[in-house]
């Protein structure tokens, strides 16, 4: 809580970016501070990747995943972007670190645990 404010970090595939954006302006306005992901890797910012070698692409991603636990961190919640079920290895070990540190798990369409 950052004064009277929840704070919601999202969480899900870059390939949901319209997803993501309409998931941020309504949590938005309900009142919540939104901290989503810094690119879209998946959906738009393949430019990030171009002449990485394989070395740097991993050292890349690592620090991505480590940023974004750090994000979990700063938040009350997450909100799980899981379009039609879909949720990959990233998200579902950012699921597990969020239990894991008492955070409140919500999800953009009905989950079955």
């Amino acid at each position: 809580m950052q004064g009277k404010y929840p704070v919601i970090t999202l969480c899900g595939s870059t390939r949901f970016k319209d997803q993501f954006m309409e998931a941020q302006k309504k949590l938005t306005l309900e009142g919540n501070i939104v901290i989503s992901v810094g690119l879209f890797g998946h959906s738009g910012d393949q430019e990030v990747w171009e002449n990485m070698d394989e070395g740097t692409l991993t050292k890349t991603k690592e620090m991505l995943d480590a940023m974004h636990k750090a994000k979990i961190d700063m938040a009350d919640s997450i909100y799980v972007i899981n379009v039609g079920g879909y949720v990959g290895s990233s998200t579902k070990s950012e699921i597990e670190y969020a239990i894991a540190h008492g955070k409140e798990v919500r999800y953009l369409e009905n989950h079955n645990s």
